[in-house]
């Protein structure tokens, strides 16, 4: 079959987006549309539980903005923790004559939640001045519906949710990663890789950067290309597994510990060590991987994340003492992370 070139599919009218006073509430896909004909809003919000998903979005708005203004190709990135109103203020409303218009990117906008009056400020001046440039505020995935944040949230342009993506998403996602590249890609490859990812956004779009990475030699790519390039399980990598601890998803994380194990790839002590990482990252501590411990945070009570520390300690005592199989060490230090006790 003869590959052919990608083309980004036109969205349907927004149907997940809605008028809610000043700003619009909308989805990926139809902020994507609005990127490709060039048209960024002074203000975007992006939220919601799927962190894959607002990388690949984020990534998108980049290259979208360096195209669309060539004189201001790099984003201002700033994390919330170590900004103030005046600081990103300055980048947003500011302008010079090598750059009429920026790209503001504010991470971790949670961070703020124990500071109203720094939110109601800055919600204050989106609201009501106008600027050229974009702010683009991200707030990292949560259980809980951070009400204190409701002022930014209404005062951007645009609101837009992340969800988890199904597989026709991700293979959509997938169209519009081939068309920026103006790769060509043949029928099937992405729902191939789709498939192979089990519906898993994190695996998809790690093994969709490989993909692009290999289609760059001949700007093309074929299905017989994806099938070898593909592992026979995308989905067993380490931090797709600590991703399905932290969603409490057992039956995924018991299953990918046994693929990891299978493969060998990956040792018992390192896979108890990043298991007692990731608890110790949601308790406070220094994370290896901060969105799935942020996650796990979000997920259970600090009661519960000690009890789970103490039965990952437990199932590492014994498995340096020979105690007990590693394998069910494992499975139920895997299972005790997922339930919460």
């Amino acid at each position: 079959m003869e590959a052919k070139p990608v083309k980004p599919r036109a969205a349907a009218a927004p149907r997940a987006s809605k008028s809610t006073g000043r700003g619009t509430v909308t989805t990926p896909m139809a902020l994507l549309e609005t990127l490709g004909r060039g048209e960024f809003a002074a203000s975007i919000y992006i939220d919601g539980p799927c962190e894959p998903v607002k990388a690949a979005l984020l990534a998108e708005v980049r290259a979208a903005w360096a195209k669309a203004v060539p004189q201001s190709s790099l984003a201002n990135v700033f994390r919330a923790a170590e900004a103030g109103v005046e600081q990103l203020l300055a980048a947003w409303q500011g302008a010079s004559l090598f750059s009429p218009r920026d790209l503001v990117i504010v991470l971790d906008m949670e961070d703020w939640a124990r500071s109203e009056k720094r939110i109601v400020a800055l919600a204050e001046v989106l609201t009501n001045s106008p600027s050229p440039s974009t702010m683009v505020l991200v707030e990292s995935a949560s259980d809980n519906d951070r009400k204190i944040l409701d002022p930014l949230r209404a005062a951007c342009r645009v609101h837009v949710k992340a969800p988890m993506p199904g597989m026709a998403e991700l293979v959509r996602w997938g169209e519009r990663r081939f068309a920026r590249e103006e790769f060509t890609i043949e029928d099937g490859s992405l729902l191939l890789l789709a498939e192979t990812c089990e519906g898993d956004p994190l695996a998809f779009f790690s093994e969709l950067d490989k993909l692009v990475i290999w289609a760059a030699r001949e700007r093309r790519l074929k299905l017989e290309d994806v099938k070898s390039l593909l592992r026979p399980v995308v989905g067993s990598e380490l931090s797709s597994y600590l991703a399905a601890v932290a969603e409490g998803d057992t039956t995924k994380a018991t299953q990918r510990l046994g693929r990891l194990l299978a493969e060998g790839a990956v040792g018992e002590g390192s896979l108890l060590f990043s298991l007692s990482n990731l608890v110790g990252g949601a308790l406070g501590g220094w994370a290896m991987n901060k969105p799935a411990s942020a996650r796990l945070r979000g997920r259970l009570q600090p009661t519960q994340l000690a009890r789970v520390m103490d039965a990952v300690y437990r199932a590492e005592a014994a498995w340096k003492g020979g105690r007990a199989d590693v394998v069910a060490v494992l499975e139920q230090a895997t299972r005790a992370a997922c339930g919460g006790s």
